[in-house]
């Protein structure tokens, strides 16, 4: 790849293994190994689910489907624009308003709508525990939004927070699948937990309900971590870029994160290591402006600061950070020295107020999937 910069590299790299796992993509394949499935109602819920329904609608456009989708804000896709007999619900996401107890109110009178005879295709990927709710009478949106902060700041991991999330929901682990009555479904999901297990994406939403006939409903996850470190890895291949590492060890705290990265990286030899997973952020209070991967990228940043050898980018696969329209963060050796004030960033949880100002944000917008957080290393 002469001539091209190391950043345009680790941006390929990265978008090589975010662009495998695209929701239109991934449910696009998935139809392809059920036939005989054709739906006659279709709900949609999670980050990518916009585009994982223009996917299936486009592959049974000559069915009449009803559909309800419901995602994030500004992550609509145009094909749902002109679609009649589809419901499009936006709503907030890591910390859910108004629109997601819509939502959660709406996916259960939806399921609950089918007939005996319907045959339900449910596209699941992650973002859906914010976006929908269904709350129990004495539980009330500004309470779900308190302890939905207060998990944020202690920072929980994923299945904590999903494992206190359907304690609480009338429609998560199951239960909104106990709702349908209907012939059979078919549950398609994009996987952003550690283990790609259905009874933890979305606080299990997709999950088949205890006490119901498992021959009634299948389950399949269609993209994953794994699936995207694994056609970064193939990219890197086919472009002579030797791989160094490949493993999904992006788990714990940020700090503690990037000791280990480092350690990994400090004595390897040259090439490019691939690493998936996410860490997680305890917040100080009135945090300033980032998430994860930019809090990660700044760490990194002060670890290998003096390294010309070293340069990476990580950020989540969704297109979001935490509460920012930015992916995540490029770091290398130079960063830290050129651009004061690194220290008081972590420490303020301010790390993309940082990275802005030292020109190293990574701003995608929506990329249609959501397989947690890529980073990827050069070495030189």
């Amino acid at each position: 790849m002469t001539g091209t910069s190391k950043r345009d590299i680790l941006q390929a790299v990265w978008w090589a293994g975010v662009q495998r796992v695209a929701g239109d993509t991934s449910v696009k394949q998935a139809l392809n190994r059920h036939p005989d499935f054709v739906p006659t109602h279709l709900i949609a819920i999670g980050k990518a689910a916009a585009n994982m329904a223009g996917a299936a609608l486009d592959a049974f456009a000559t069915q009449s489907i009803k559909g309800l989708v419901v995602t994030k804000y500004d992550h609509g896709d145009p094909r749902l624009e002109h679609q009649t007999g589809i419901e499009l619900i936006e709503s907030a996401h890591p910390v859910p308003d108004e629109n997601s107890l819509s939502g959660g109110e709406r996916a259960l009178s939806f399921v609950e709508g089918c007939d005996a005879e319907s045959r339900l295709l449910v596209l699941v990927s992650g973002g859906a525990s914010a976006l929908v709710e269904a709350l129990p009478e004495d539980w009330t949106l500004d309470g779900l939004k308190a302890e939905t902060n207060r998990m944020l700041a202690q920072g929980l991991d994923i299945h904590a927070i999903n494992k206190r999330r359907k304690e609480i929901s009338l429609i998560k682990d199951g239960k909104l699948l106990a709702r349908f009555g209907g012939r059979d479904a078919l549950v398609l999901a994009i996987s952003d937990v550690e283990g790609d297990d259905i009874g933890v994406i979305g606080s299990g939403i997709g999950r088949l309900p205890s006490g119901v006939a498992s021959d009634r409903f299948m389950t399949e996850i269609v993209a994953s971590n794994a699936i995207a470190r694994d056609a970064s890895h193939s990219y890197c291949q086919a472009a002579g870029l030797p791989v160094v590492d490949n493993q999904e060890r992006l788990y714990g705290e940020v700090g503690a994160v990037a000791e280990m990265i480092f350690e990994l990286i400090d004595e390897s030899p040259s090439g490019v290591s691939i690493f998936g997973g996410e860490p997680v952020v305890h917040l100080p209070d009135n945090p300033g402006e980032g998430g994860r991967n930019q809090a990660l990228a700044v760490h990194m940043a002060r670890l290998i600061a003096g390294r010309p050898d070293l340069q990476l980018l990580v950020a989540g696969t969704d297109g979001s950070d935490g509460p920012t329209v930015s992916a995540g963060g490029f770091a290398d050796g130079e960063l830290w020295r050129l651009h004061p004030g690194g220290d008081e960033a972590i420490l303020r949880a301010d790390c993309g107020h940082w990275l802005r100002e030292a020109g190293a944000l990574f701003v995608t917008g929506p990329t249609g999937t959501n397989v947690m957080d890529l980073m990827i290393v050069l070495k030189d």
